[in-house]
């Protein structure tokens, strides 16, 4: 969740569907709700297919495999932990590997992975689950010292002085017989 979006507060004259809207942004903000959705929207065509059936006029198409279990096995268990992510967020390293695991898989025993495309949300969901880390909530104090300050100093210095051409910086020495191996204490300077 980011930490600097504004707090909802509610107002007497808000909207029901205002309220709700609100209150289901900040529950996605809290845990790695699109990872679940793509799991979820890989799972799908991933069971889909192998059972799907196509009708042109009287001739009807079946794209049944013999690994028909097989992908309706992975095709829910994806959608499981889609589903298992919202709402335990400790195990996203575990469902983000299974996802990739099971998206992987996938390819052999579900027509290509639901074509590729429940593959291709699989992949990204797993992804996106292994990235994500919850946000930690801003103390009062932190937030008033990461506000930008302006340093009036080097204003102050660059305006007295040639343009273009920069000053010595605070950690440099301002002895000119000293090497950068021993200047600052011994560490070294490449610039």
């Amino acid at each position: 969740m980011n930490h600097q979006a504004p707090v909802y507060v509610r107002r007497s004259d808000d909207a029901l569907l205002t309220v709700a809207y609100y209150h289901f942004y900040a529950w996605r903000g809290r845990r790695p709700f699109w990872a679940g959705l793509f799991m979820i929207c890989g799972g799908f065509p991933i069971a889909y297919y192998p059972y799907a059936d196509l009708r042109l006029g009287n001739v009807t198409l079946a794209m049944a495999t013999t690994a028909g279990s097989g992908s309706l096995i992975i095709g829910v268990l994806l959608a499981v932990l889609g589903l298992a992510l919202w709402f335990q967020q400790a195990i996203r390293v575990f469902a983000g590997v299974a996802s990739i695991l099971l998206a992987l898989v996938s390819l052999p025993v579900s027509n290509l992975g639901g074509f590729f495309v429940g593959f291709a949300f699989a992949m990204v969901g797993g992804a996106l689950a292994l990235s994500w880390v919850p946000g930690k909530p801003a103390d009062p104090a932190e937030a008033t010292a990461a506000e930008p300050v302006v340093d009036m100093r080097k204003a102050d210095a660059m305006a007295g002085g040639v343009q273009g051409v920069p000053a010595p910086r605070d950690s440099e020495t301002a002895h000119a017989s000293e090497t950068t191996a021993h200047a600052d204490g011994g560490r070294n300077s490449a610039g």
